[in-house]
């Protein structure tokens, strides 16, 4: 079986993000602020965990998130992390089939190419593990090739996602940033954020 060349990029956003969520203190307040300033950190693991873990595999598979899926509560457990890591293994798996990658996705009426989906879940795979690990006092590592992608994903999305209230304005960077530091501000965030 041949994956798509997406696909590894897309298990590295996992890997990513499985780490970020793992370096959540235990006994983190959930209440403070994010760099997503319609989410407080509860919600926004809650968003994350949803849409990027079991999301992303019902999106693979064509399948509607349950509604408990959608009203739960997931960081109200105590093992949320380790359940997120095994949920984004099951959820790269289901990408390892070249089908999924063919044809579209149907999101309430709107379809949209298979591959367009991927690379929105990557983006906020990796943009959501930043968002995280910034609100809960730590950071992420981001490789210079995948945060190139991460800046290409930003930028060919940004109008739709700042229709959507998803993306604040593009960040004015110093010169001298890195790759990922641009990645960051073609999203709207600005990589200097503090709690």
């Amino acid at each position: 079986m041949t994956v798509h060349p997406m696909h590894p990029f897309l298990a590295r956003a996992a890997a990513l993000a499985a780490g970020a969520a793992a370096a959540v203190p235990a006994g983190q307040p959930l209440d403070a602020p994010t760099p997503c300033t319609e989410f407080d950190t509860r919600a926004l693991i809650n968003h994350w965990v949803l849409y990027t873990g079991h999301g992303l595999e019902h999106r693979a598979r064509r399948t509607e998130l349950p509604g408990e899926l959608i009203a739960r509560d997931f960081a109200a457990d105590a093992d949320w992390r380790a359940a997120y890591a095994a949920q984004l293994e099951r959820a790269a798996a289901a990408w390892e089939a070249p089908a999924a990658w063919e044809g579209e996705v149907d999101l309430g009426g709107s379809p949209v190419p298979a591959v367009g989906i991927a690379r929105m879940l990557l983006l906020e795979l990796v943009l959501h593990a930043w968002d995280v690990a910034v609100a809960t006092g730590g950071q992420v590592a981001v490789d210079d090739e995948l945060a190139a992608l991460v800046r290409e994903i930003a930028e060919e999305n940004a109008e739709l996602y700042r229709q959507y209230a998803g993306f604040a304005g593009a960040v004015a960077l110093p010169e001298g940033a890195c790759a990922w530091e641009h990645a960051l501000a073609a999203s709207g965030r600005d990589p200097r954020w503090k709690a």
